[in-house]
């Protein structure tokens, strides 16, 4: 009996040097021991040491340190416990005071548009449509008669006259550039008199379907472009060379990194920035994690790496428009805005086509994204998703992007079908001060309502649609809890009635954002095999201060146990 026992106590003591060196572990099976001897352990590539470690769980196991190889988590323990995996080629680095947690992820951004904001004329700051002019007339000096100027982020919302603005006074100052000034959502654009004439529009052009041209009281344009219509004078704008979209793409990564953010969930993906991603992943520039939504138009492209989602590049999403933005009224609503009677905004993809395109991503087996603002284009889309899917739609993971206003009604049904609603905690903070008169008071309880989806057992996944809004996930997860805007930390919550609990929140950015991306199985934890994507902070995300959100440092960003951002100090 006693020589029958001892293998077995042996194994036991095998089992519990594991356990020690292990505090997590996860349910993707850890080829690494396999076939070595008891008592011996893998040597992991990099080992980090931080002050906790964080799964986001309700009971913490605690750890303090963890240990990674071939891009994978190997273990988590404490400082001692880690080092049974430390071998002569091991990489050890210390983050005193920090706090890791698995990495953020952006459920939806716009990558090139990110990068391209950094470069034009930033518009964000106006106060009035004087102040956008002085702008654009001092981007003017010095250019040569011709030059095309283009700018970004102007929102007449949070000027003294919240009028849709008219190009006259811009034109004057500005006679001899053709101007295209994106409004801040990309939704609308404002170009002066220049700009039209290149386009060869008129007070007799019409508009295209799913557009709309602004027009003063005697028909003639005022230079304001709704969603279709930008296209118009947005097919003239200069084409840019593969050089300048790397450089701007990899600006946009920059800016990712420094944030923690180890995914991005790019929303609206063009043949040629999918092309010039994965040139950068080939010769090595490109670190950071993305998940692409095709543009409509590319959706038979090829689902690069689409059935490995351990891949720092995946295509199995297609992105498709079916109304515009709330702030310029191209948001399709059931009823009149409150502010305009004349309009129920626009859907620009009619429902004929949009039942259409999904039926094709059904058939591809492609999921689809549909950007859904107003309730009257969510309602639209749930009913199509339900007809075209029936009883498989939630193995589709359809979802909606946005879902910025539901009637009462459907609020229930994205959790009953299997929807996923992603949404941006920072569009509330946004724009709460005017949406009121857009919605009037009764509707604008189902805006932005992501705590009354969460309670009603909807999947989640947050992002920030930037640069539509800062990319800055701290200041995203700051509005979820407290609803208020993270430039004005000190006023009062905009929406009690749909402030998060932090964990919820903090699941959304990780877990919430693996699931929406068929990635649950290998990111969004903290667990053996699954990617080691981290974000590595100067706070206890789970328990600082709502105020304290906002000012989070990070210290380092690890994508696929690659350090690829550290703090300079």
């Amino acid at each position: 009996m006693r020589r029958r026992a001892l293998p077995v106590l042996l194994s036991l003591l095998f089992v519990g040097v594991l356990a020690c060196g292990a505090l997590y572990e996860g349910s993707v099976s850890d080829s690494r021991l396999q076939g070595m001897k008891p008592g011996e352990l893998p040597a992991a590539d990099l080992i980090l040491l931080v002050e906790a470690v964080h799964d986001l769980e309700e009971k913490e196991l605690g750890g303090s340190a963890l240990a990674i190889k071939d891009g994978e988590i190997l273990s988590v323990s404490n400082h001692t416990g880690i080092l049974k995996y430390r071998g002569s080629k091991t990489v050890v680095k210390e983050f005193l005071g920090a706090h890791l947690f698995p990495g953020m992820t952006d459920a939806h951004g716009h990558l090139l548009g990110l990068g391209t904001s950094l470069e034009e004329l930033p518009l964000g700051d106006t106060r009035s449509m004087r102040e956008l002019i002085q702008k654009v007339a001092e981007k003017a000096k010095g250019l040569s008669p011709g030059t095309w100027i283009m700018g970004h982020g102007w929102d007449q919302n949070r000027w003294s006259d919240q009028r849709m603005p008219v190009h006259d006074a811009l034109s004057k100052a500005v006679p001899l550039h053709p101007v295209f000034l994106a409004r801040v959502d990309g939704h609308a654009a404002l170009v002066n008199a220049r700009a039209l004439e290149v386009a060869g529009l008129d007070k007799s052009a019409n508009a295209p379907e799913g557009g709309e041209l602004l027009r003063g009281p005697g028909g003639e344009l005022t230079g304001v472009l709704i969603d279709n219509a930008m296209a118009l004078v947005g097919r003239r704008l200069p084409a840019i060379d593969e050089a300048t979209v790397d450089r701007r793409l990899l600006a946009a990564q920059e800016r990712c990194l420094s944030l923690g953010l180890t995914r991005v969930h790019d929303a609206g993906v063009s043949p040629r920035v999918k092309a010039r991603l994965e040139a950068m992943v080939a010769d090595g520039r490109w670190k950071l994690g993305v998940y692409g939504m095709l543009s409509w138009s590319d959706q038979g492209l090829a689902r690069s790496g689409w059935r490995r989602p351990s891949t720092r590049l995946r295509f199995r999403a297609v992105k498709i428009y079916a109304d515009g933005a709330l702030g310029s009224r191209g948001a399709a609503l059931l009823e009149p805005y409150s502010d305009m009677p004349d309009t129920r905004g626009l859907m620009t993809t009619s429902k004929t086509e949009l039942g259409r395109r999904l039926e094709i991503l059904r058939q591809k087996g492609l999921q689809p994204c549909i950007h859904a603002i107003g309730d009257r284009a969510n309602r639209i889309s749930l009913d199509l998703l339900q007809q075209v899917f029936g009883e498989k739609l939630a193995l589709a993971r359809a979802r909606l992007e946005h879902v910025q206003v539901l009637s009462p009604q459907d609020l229930p049904r994205l959790a009953s079908l299997g929807v996923i609603a992603s949404m941006q905690p920072t569009h509330l903070t946004s724009d709460m001060p005017w949406a009121p008169r857009r919605l009037g008071p009764e509707r604008i309880k189902g805006a932005y309502a992501f705590k009354s989806l969460a309670d009603l057992g909807t999947r989640l996944a947050f992002g920030s649609d930037f640069p539509v809004e800062p990319a800055n996930p701290f200041e995203g997860i700051f509005a979820a809890v407290s609803t208020i805007s993270p430039a004005q930390p000190q006023s009062e919550a905009l929406r009690p009635d749909q402030e998060m609990a932090r964990l919820a929140v903090l699941h959304a950015f990780t877990r919430g954002a693996a699931f929406a991306a068929f990635e649950e199985k290998v990111r969004g934890r903290i667990l053996r095999g699954y990617v080691a994507d981290l974000t590595i902070v100067d706070r206890d995300l789970t328990s600082v201060p709502d105020a304290a959100l906002p000012g989070t440092k990070v210290l380092g960003t690890v994508v696929g146990g690659e350090i690829v951002h550290v703090l300079d100090d």
